[in-house]
């Protein structure tokens, strides 16, 4: 059994085990997204995004006589299969999803370009700061510590403003993020 991203249980059945024997030399990892009753969406790794395997896919589903319609997004990696919902139909799209080489993994999507530009600037960063304090200080205190002294300027210098909201969520985010990026664990605190 395997679960979607819902996290509801999809059954894979007993075809999947034999149907492995026909499977083709490259294997295509995707991710079932949702399962509801006559109706699958897969999600293809980023890796086997190319339209002309995306199209081989839909063309052997399509084939198939329980599957009434196919859709493809090849820019997302999405393939859409409805089918008749009877008995035995989710078992032969999954029969014939696995003879066309698709094994079902937990397929992650990788970092964007610029996520990795701004993780690689952010850890650079913090080791300069490390290095400039000796160690003793790094980002995951001076952030929060940031944001508390946002939040006390903004307490003194405008008073409570309970209509507009900055000083305490400010200090609200000062705590949160400390707390996170310090991984106090809930099963360590509990237990002192």
């Amino acid at each position: 059994m395997m679960t979607n991203s819902h996290g509801n249980v999809t059954k894979m059945p007993k075809v999947m085990e034999q149907a492995t024997l026909n499977k083709p030399s490259q294997a295509i990892l995707t991710k079932i997204v949702s399962d509801t009753p006559g109706r699958l969406r897969l999600r293809v790794a980023r890796c086997h995004r190319q339209p002309e395997q995306m199209q081989r896919i839909a063309r052997a589903l399509e084939a198939q006589p329980n599957i009434s319609q196919v859709r493809t997004n090849i820019s997302h990696g999405s393939i859409v299969i409805n089918h008749d919902g009877k008995d035995r139909s989710l078992e032969n799209v999954v029969g014939t999803l696995v003879d066309l080489g698709i094994i079902f993994a937990d397929v992650t999507e990788d970092k964007s370009d610029a996520a990795v530009d701004v993780s690689g600037a952010v850890v650079d960063l913090n080791k300069r700061v490390e290095q400039a304090t000796n160690g003793a200080v790094d980002l995951r205190f001076l952030f929060p510590l940031g944001l508390s002294f946002l939040a006390i300027r903004q307490l003194v210098a405008k008073g409570l403003q309970f209509e507009t909201i900055p000083w305490y969520v400010l200090a609200w985010y000062a705590f949160d993020s400390f707390i996170k990026l310090h991984g106090v664990n809930q099963s360590n605190s509990t237990k002192e």
